[in-house]
């Protein structure tokens, strides 16, 4: 990493980035600059992340309604188990007891999970954000040079046809004075004879 990339990243950090992929307008920019293999890779691993997100906040769901049923299983076999005289109670509510230390031990994983997961598609979507920005900005550059040399284009355009336009009235003008000056002094006869001959020749 380059001194001024590292200073790059670090004037980043604290700076608030929403989940590009979830972004519908960050869907669109970067639709209009055409992803490479790079972006399409983060944008899935993030999306994979958010998957793992979503399956591990469900599955804590699912595993804390579990555990209160078999709390709720051992409470009322809990008399039945203690007096000894039931075996299928206290078979119960043994199992019930497994069961929800498999349920603490499943919790603590996904919770564990899940309190992870933001971290890891912070540090994703933030070279997400970098590496749009680096199409984004390059796409700029070129655009930025092509309307700068389009400029150049119509304002050398501009100032020749200013020009041809001077030159063709200058033109026009001149041809106006001289045929008055040949009618005015060889007359109208005499100029139409060198119409018919000059003229339309020239056709």
């Amino acid at each position: 990493m380059s001194k001024s990339d590292k200073e790059f990243r670090e004037a980043l950090v604290g700076k608030k980035i929403p989940i590009l992929t979830l972004d519908n307008q960050w869907h669109q920019l970067i639709g209009s600059v055409e992803p490479d293999k790079e972006v399409l890779k983060l944008q899935e691993e993030i999306n994979e992340l958010l998957k793992r997100q979503g399956k591990a906040r469900t599955e804590i769901r699912k595993i804390k309604a579990l555990k209160k049923k078999l709390m709720q299983e051992i409470m009322e076999n809990a008399e039945d188990a203690s007096s000894g005289k039931n075996k299928k109670a206290e078979d119960k509510v043994n199992d019930n007891k497994r069961l929800i230390n498999e349920c603490n031990e499943m919790l603590r994983d996904y919770e564990d999970e899940v309190l992870e997961l933001p971290a890891k598609m912070e540090k994703v979507n933030r070279e997400l954000m970098i590496h749009t920005m680096e199409i984004c900005y390059d796409v700029l550059r070129k655009n930025k040079a092509e309307i700068d040399e389009n400029a150049r284009w119509i304002s050398e355009t501009r100032t020749e046809l200013k020009r041809r336009l001077i030159r063709k009235q200058e033109q026009e003008d001149m041809n106006q004075e001289l045929y008055n000056y040949m009618h005015n002094i060889f007359g109208v006869d005499v100029i139409d004879i060198f119409d018919m001959a000059y003229l339309n020749k020239d056709k």
